[in-house]
């Protein structure tokens, strides 16, 4: 990491928000929690990204900028320790009747457990992230969980 800069984790929709109309307005909402930070990406962060500009079809340009801002984050890295993560916070889940042990929501638990196997916040524009144990949930999302 980099002396004096704190790292978080960003999720999909805050960190690609620059990169699409629908979720353009996270990028004014989320920047308090990002400027001057190390931002750090799940591995299923960046494959979310490509297979979603793969599916749209984006042109060169377009890809071209995702790529640009991917290459500016760190990927964390997937080891067997963030294995071990996502199996145990899959289970406190499941305990807990959270829906973060479903298995649609698979990607979004791998990013949860990076998050904790790093020891870092997770920024995030998505309520499935709420109650989650042990987990730093840096969010503006109001309103009922």
């Amino acid at each position: 990491m980099i002396p004096g800069r704190q790292a978080v984790v960003v999720d999909t929709n805050v960190f690609g928000a620059s990169l699409t109309r629908r979720h353009a307005p996270l990028v004014d909402l989320y920047a308090s929690h990002l400027v001057g930070r190390v931002i750090v990406l799940a591995a299923q962060t960046v494959a979310e990204l490509r297979y979603g500009a793969l599916l749209a079809d984006w042109g060169p340009s377009r890809q071209g900028a995702l790529e640009r801002r991917l290459a500016r984050a760190r990927v964390a890295p997937v080891d067997d320790e963030l294995a071990w993560e996502v199996a145990r916070i899959r289970v406190a889940c499941r305990r807990i009747g959270h829906a973060l042990a479903n298995g649609h929501h698979a990607n979004d638990l791998w990013i949860a457990a990076t998050a904790l196997r790093y020891r870092l916040p997770l920024v995030a524009h998505d309520g499935v992230f709420r109650h989650v144990p042990g987990l730093d949930l840096r969010t503006e999302l109001t309103g009922r969980p």
